[in-house]
């Protein structure tokens, strides 16, 4: 049997969907499109049953790719859960009745049943039972209270013998039934009241913003930092690198393999950052460098998610990010990006049209600084002043805003409104955020792992046959003439495609001016990705869309580079 867990978007779903499956689940993209969905099992009876998270939705008439998607999968369903959030019956009756149209048995699951109680609601179950003509469960999907009594009504699912009003009366009808199972009492604002009055307020909104996003960067990085300090840095030092030095020996310490798999030994060891062989810096990358803050960003973000935070924040950026031809939900995988570019380019996945991801992923290449080149920039650059940092950062700043303006009246497509409910503040479920944590990280682990390790193989062979040097030779009148660096940098700004932060790192030997060296960190900043959010680019977008992507790289990044040039 497949069952179908369907609701509103924030309707508490995940949560119930974990109290069903526990850990036995994967998370795949709908064929044809980058919208995920969760499957996973449990036991009904005597038999194994496979449920589907299905992308959230408010209508069956779809309005963008995950509505499409969760529209298409009601076709194959045998059973549909229909979560309803019990504090809102009247928004979220409106998909129930929808879905009571359609042959295909139907139990409501009464999610959030706790926080009727907290907010004054009173809601007859046996009633609405009866008026909507399928079993009526209530649950609370984060304490599990009600799993065992929805399971158990499975088998009782049925479509209604009654015929539903469509178009306008539908909501009428629904005012009905609202009008005959719910009422209110009286109950005192609650400090979670407060807080959400305040952070829906346009000048509290702002300010709590402020202080939320400064708090999640802190704690990204700080995890982030302590992952890589006691644990991946020394795994690879005491565990790895011994083994990376005897088949180093092993391979006569040079030659064409020694290149591929070991790459260049520096002071006669390993350097992950610079040695760029498979195993070494191949590795070393995407496990040590950016999975820490792949796991630090995402802990962060199941949290925000899961405490109610995140609609607020994407409603408050949502007049700024829509002059850039996205909406408020683009700020999500913009502050990733401040972390590793490469979750943030695969982030983008949770916007609805190609337009807006091409303008986002476009946009976080070219202005938004992964936590490794920022710490680049701000110990070399810093070391001139921090007024010079504060010119690479306004330089990056401007620049997001520009391209954003440009491409938002360039790029053909559409971007359509954003259309949220914002639920109440709730403690997070640690269990779900626990779960959603794994999933996530190990599906990064599964994509991004095997990518990377091809372009680094790739690119590597490309390195050891000299095509770098002849890239920077050609490249060199250019960073002579136009940005005003000396020819040296070209090898730099070249290796920039295959690490950023060391690229930076091979400035600090040339004796470049405070205004050399902010020109040349912007330009590197702006002009190309990573190797590893080069090829995630191209794994997101499409082979054309990252060629167009990188065109308008390169020529941003020689355009503001040029400008410094005149200017400072």
């Amino acid at each position: 049997m497949k069952i179908l867990l369907m609701g509103n978007p924030n309707v508490g779903k995940s949560a119930l969907f974990s109290r069903l499956t526990g850990t036995r689940i994967i998370t795949s993209n709908y064929p044809g499109t980058t919208v995920d969905f969760t499957e996973g099992y449990f036991r009904l009876g005597d038999e194994q049953a496979k449920i589907v998270d299905v992308p959230g939705t408010y209508t069956l008439e779809a309005t963008d790719k995950a509505e499409e998607v969760a529209v298409e999968m009601l076709k194959d369903g045998d059973l549909v859960i229909n979560v309803v959030d019990a504090t809102n019956l009247e928004r979220n009756l409106n998909l129930t009745l929808r879905l009571l149209e359609r042959d295909v048995p139907v139990v409501v699951a009464l999610n959030m049943w706790d926080d009727t109680h907290h907010r004054g609601i009173n809601i007859d179950v046996v009633k609405l039972e009866e008026l909507l003509g399928v079993p009526v469960v209530p649950t609370v999907g984060v304490t599990g209270q009600g799993i065992r009594d929805l399971i158990s009504r499975l088998p009782e699912a049925r479509v209604p013998q009654s015929a539903f009003p469509t178009s306008d009366e539908r909501w009428a009808k629904v005012g009905d039934i609202v009008g005959q199972v719910q009422s209110l009492s009286h109950r005192h604002h609650t400090w979670r009241d407060v807080l959400e009055d305040v952070s829906n307020h346009p000048a509290g909104g702002t300010f709590i913003a402020l202080l939320v996003l400064f708090t999640t960067f802190w704690v990204i990085r700080f995890i982030g930092e302590g992952i890589i300090g006691y644990v991946t840095d020394p795994l690879f030092e005491w565990l790895w690198t011994p083994l990376l030095l005897k088949l180093s020996l092993a391979l006569g310490s040079g030659g064409f393999w020694h290149s591929i798999l070991i790459g260049n030994l520096v002071d006669g060891g390993i350097d992950y950052f610079q040695s760029f062989g498979l195993l070494s810096t191949g590795l070393y990358i995407p496990l040590a460098a950016v999975l820490p803050y792949i796991v630090s960003f995402y802990l962060a973000l199941g949290i925000l998610e899961d405490v109610g935070y995140l609609p607020r924040l994407a409603v408050l950026m949502d007049t700024i990010m829509h002059r850039l031809g996205l909406h408020g939900f683009a700020i999500i995988p913009t502050i990733l990006g401040f972390g590793c570019n490469v979750p943030a380019v695969m982030a983008t996945r949770i916007l609805e049209s190609r337009r807006q991801r091409f303008i986002a992923a476009t946009l976080i290449s070219i202005g938004i600084p992964c936590a490794a080149l920022q710490a680049m920039i701000i110990g070399l650059v810093g070391q001139q002043g921090g007024q010079y940092v504060a010119m690479v950062y306004g330089s990056l700043f401007v620049s997001w805003v520009i391209i954003g303006l440009i491409l938002n009246r360039t790029v053909r497509g559409f971007s359509p409104e954003l259309l949220l409910e914002i639920p109440p503040y709730r403690l997070p479920p640690w269990r779900v955020v626990g779960e959603k944590l794994w999933l996530r990280v190990s599906g990064f682990i599964r994509e991004a792992l095997p990518i990377v390790l091809g372009a680094v193989l790739v690119v590597n062979i490309l390195y050891t046959l000299g095509v770098f040097d002849f890239i920077a030779n050609i490249a060199a009148p250019v960073v002579s003439g136009l940005l005003g660096l000396p020819k040296e940098t070209a090898v730099p700004l070249a290796m920039g495609f295959l690490r950023k932060d060391v690229a930076v790192g091979m400035l600090a030997p040339l004796a470049l001016s405070a205004k050399q060296l902010v020109i040349s960190t912007t330009v590197l900043a702006m002009y190309f990705p990573c190797v590893a959010t080069f090829v995630i680019l191209a794994r997101e977008l499409g082979t054309r869309d990252m060629l167009k992507a990188t065109g308008i790289m390169i020529a941003a990044a020689l355009i503001v580079g040029g400008l410094q040039n005149l200017i400072l």
